[in-house]
């Protein structure tokens, strides 16, 4: 038998029922792109990722192959306008046949720029997804996280979605702006150097203005990215909020999906549909304030697009006509300005790509600084927080032990409990009391409280809720789950499944299915104690564990549970009385405005009624062997 010593009193503390989690931080979008951008460039570690390096360097090798491939035919277009402009078949063929060279060089530099490209853009998602998954997924964040931000509602979608949509066009960024920037140098010298100086005669003086087509294309750039950069403002914080409502309204129909048979038996379908089309009608607002913030955004997109290929003809006409400027110069210099123009205003003809990336940014960055708030919430002080540690003599202790909610009101009152190897204890009480929360801290899912629990040395801890989890894959796998298939004979399993009453489903073991949607509640409850059976764990932690059961179906599988794992101790929580037979003690939670407080006490044997105990006593006297050899 379990000796249990228990004291559960007040701890004398009044619960903060006024405290409230802390918000979420308003940071603005340049701190997020900050804080995104230094999380980011991990990737190019040396250390780390060796290849980043070598990958990047040849996407530039391509990148400026490319360039290199535009300065030449820009000069292209200059020799073959001016050998028209001379009438000189000759020349004119000489450069027609250079044509092939060009075409091969730009294809080349083109192709491989385009697969350079993409093939960081995946190696660099996968590192920063690996990395956030991997954060998320561990130490059973993805458990704890509903719990610190509420608002972090599908994680999921941010990882698989808003990852991809902040490398992607990061890469893209990138690029854009180190070709725009030596495009712009590149053809800035080139419409110096042809274009030269525009004079001017004002009043009797003349004034000179060197490199005048340069500074008239970055005077240009310069107006119209301001003018967009102004009218599109407030279009990041417009493309977040459609991300988000659409986001909302994925998780709408997921709940919907998951929930309908519960749903559709309480013939909830007006009110769901109700809902999901009000979730519709929210993103369909957002959109429509997109559309706005774009409509105002296009204006200045629109007078560029009108004035993008006149500006240049109207400022080189005047040297052309003056004879400055041969038509292959005017040629040349009209195609280097449309390709500084298009270099300097690449914001303008990105803005909507950009403000959908930096809404992207700015989701993955709030994931990340929710991970951030659970770590920090896990490394309180001693007396905030619950700490597991290793007990020497086989038992559970509880010391000192207080559950309480994140924001600091208490759940659980101060209690001493001790649940010697072996024993089986029955945790009870009112809902609301805080049993499920007891097992989750025993479970060490659940931090937020104060005191100590001590679990045995090397001890194995199995955890059986309510709906157990049965991952994709084979009926055997989610029996030997998470151990993996080959962790367990295949006789071993089929044993467990018989003994567990699913001996019908033993031709189907290696069958893979979605059986967490195929198998009833009851049939996924019989799977998870077929998982205790094949496992031995050495705690076995068990939340309604039966409550889709029937009695007998119940008594049965806990029989089978006591006689197989009898060195195993057992932590359950359940409702029916016939639950005490299988427990030797049993932990009530009694509420209270502190916290609730827990008492411990002993379950006494149910004894039979006098008529079966007589019976069972002439029974025995019939089978005594003195009894039969008379």
């Amino acid at each position: 038998m379990s000796q249990t010593e228990n004291s559960s009193r007040d701890n004398g503390a009044e619960p903060n029922s006024d405290a409230k989690p802390d918000a979420p931080r308003q940071l603005s979008t340049g701190v997020r792109l900050g804080r995104f951008l230094n999380r980011a460039a991990g990737y190019w570690s040396l250390k780390n990722n060796p290849w980043a390096c070598a990958l990047g360097l040849t996407v530039l090798l391509f990148a400026a192959a490319q360039l290199g491939s535009q300065v030449f035919w820009n000069l292209w277009n200059r020799w073959f306008f001016d050998s028209l402009d001379q009438k000189n078949a000759a020349q004119v063929w000489a450069v027609v046949l250079l044509i092939p060279l060009l075409v091969m060089a730009s294809v080349v530099s083109s192709t491989g720029l385009l697969v350079g490209r993409l093939v960081l853009q995946i190696k660099w998602r996968e590192w920063l997804t690996k990395s956030i998954l991997g954060w998320w997924v561990a130490d059973q964040r993805y458990y704890r996280l509903p719990f610190v931000a509420e608002e972090q509602s599908v994680p999921e979608a941010r990882i698989s979605d808003d990852i991809r949509l902040a490398v992607e066009p990061l890469v893209d960024f990138g690029l854009g702006l180190m070709t725009a920037f030596f495009t712009a140098a590149t053809f800035a010298t080139i419409l110096w150097q042809v274009g030269g100086s525009a004079r001017f005669l004002i009043m009797g003086w003349t004034f000179e203005i060197p490199a005048y087509l340069a500074l008239a294309a970055i005077m240009y750039a310069a107006i119209v990215t301001t003018a967009a950069a102004a009218s599109g403002r407030h279009l990041v914080d417009r493309v977040s909020a459609k991300n988000e409502a659409e986001a909302r309204f994925r998780a709408e129909m997921t709940r919907l999906r998951e929930n309908a048979e519960s749903i559709a038996l309480i013939r909830g379908d007006d009110d769901e549909r109700a809902s999901v089309i009000d979730g519709y009608r929210q993103v369909v607002a957002a959109w429509l304030a997109v559309v706005r913030q774009n409509a105002i955004a296009s204006v200045t997109l629109n007078i560029n697009a009108s004035l993008f290929p006149i500006v240049p003809l109207l400022l080189v006409a005047p040297k052309f006509l003056a004879g400055e400027l041969t038509l292959g110069a005017v040629m040349q210099v009209t195609a280097a300005f449309i390709a500084v123009q298009g270099a300097l205003i690449w914001f303008v003809d990105n803005l909507l790509n950009v403000a959908n990336w930096l809404a992207s940014v700015s989701r993955v960055d709030e994931l990340v600084e929710a991970l951030e708030s659970i770590d920090v919430g896990t490394r309180m002080d001693s007396a905030d927080e619950i700490s597991i540690g290793e007990s020497d003599d086989g038992s559970v202790h509880l010391n000192d032990l207080a559950a309480a909610h994140r924001n600091g009101r208490v759940m659980i009152a101060t209690a001493n409990i001790t649940i010697a190897q072996g024993g089986r204890v029955l945790v009870a009480g009112e809902s609301g009391t805080g049993k499920s929360t007891l097992i989750r801290a025993i479970a060490g899912l659940w931090p937020w409280g104060s005191g100590s629990i001590l679990l045995p040395k090397g001890a194995s801890v199995a955890f059986v809720p309510q709906r157990p989890y049965l991952p994709l894959g084979s009926l055997r796998n989610a029996i030997c789950y998470p151990a993996g298939d080959n962790a367990v004979s295949l006789d071993e399993v089929v044993n467990a499944l018989k003994r567990c009453g699913l001996g019908y489903l033993q031709g189907r073991l290696e069958e893979e299915a979605n059986w967490d949607g195929e198998l009833s509640g009851g049939e996924r409850q019989r799977v998870a104690f077929a998982r205790i059976i094949v496992q031995k764990p050495s705690i076995i932690i068990m939340d309604e564990a039966t409550s889709a059961l029937d009695e007998d179906s119940q008594s049965a599988l806990l029989q089978l549970v006591c006689e197989e794992l009898s060195d195993s101790t057992i932590i359950s929580v359940g409702h029916r009385p016939s639950l005490d037979a299988f427990h030797d003690r049993k932990i009530t939670l009694t509420r209270h405005a502190a916290g609730a407080e827990m008492t411990s006490a002993q379950i006494e044997p149910i004894s039979l009624s006098p008529i079966l105990d007589a019976l069972l006593e002439g029974f025995k006297k019939f089978n005594h062997p003195r009894t039969r050899s008379r």
